[in-house]
């Protein structure tokens, strides 16, 4: 799509993929983050437990909306894919480590995801304002 508020973000500084769509879109101050799992600079898939590729989702999501000009604070909605509800417990007090209160709207759907991913991260986010 060509217009001219809408900005498709695809820099060396953020993770890429092999796969038809933006690491993120901005639309004038609002920036959409595609889906992040554990990868790793070039698009290839990072296995480890559930804290590992929690982690490693939310670092690409962070890269992401640095690059974008934005970041986790600024972040008003996310949407978690949690293959096994099992880790549901341990999902909330890890996103207690990078989401603080008012927390953004949020979604999360458990049994969705292959077995190669345990964790799956979007966003949509505002860009920080100067002054």
């Amino acid at each position: 799509m060509n217009h001219p508020n809408v900005t498709h973000l695809a820099t060396d500084d953020i993770p890429t993929s092999h796969l038809p769509f933006s690491p993120a879109v901005a639309v004038g101050d609002t920036i959409y983050v595609s889906g992040q799992a554990s990868v790793d600079d070039e698009g290839n898939i990072v296995s480890d437990t559930f804290e590992g590729e929690f982690r490693r989702s939310i670092d690409n999501m962070r890269r992401i909306l640095e690059a974008a000009g934005s970041d986790l604070e600024h972040v008003v909605q996310t949407r978690n894919y949690v293959r096994d509800p099992a880790d549901l417990k341990g999902f909330n007090e890890l996103y207690r480590e990078f989401f603080k209160p008012p927390f953004p709207a949020r979604t999360t759907i458990t049994n969705c995801l292959p077995e190669v991913l345990k964790y799956e991260v979007e966003c949509v986010a505002v860009k920080k304002t100067l002054g």
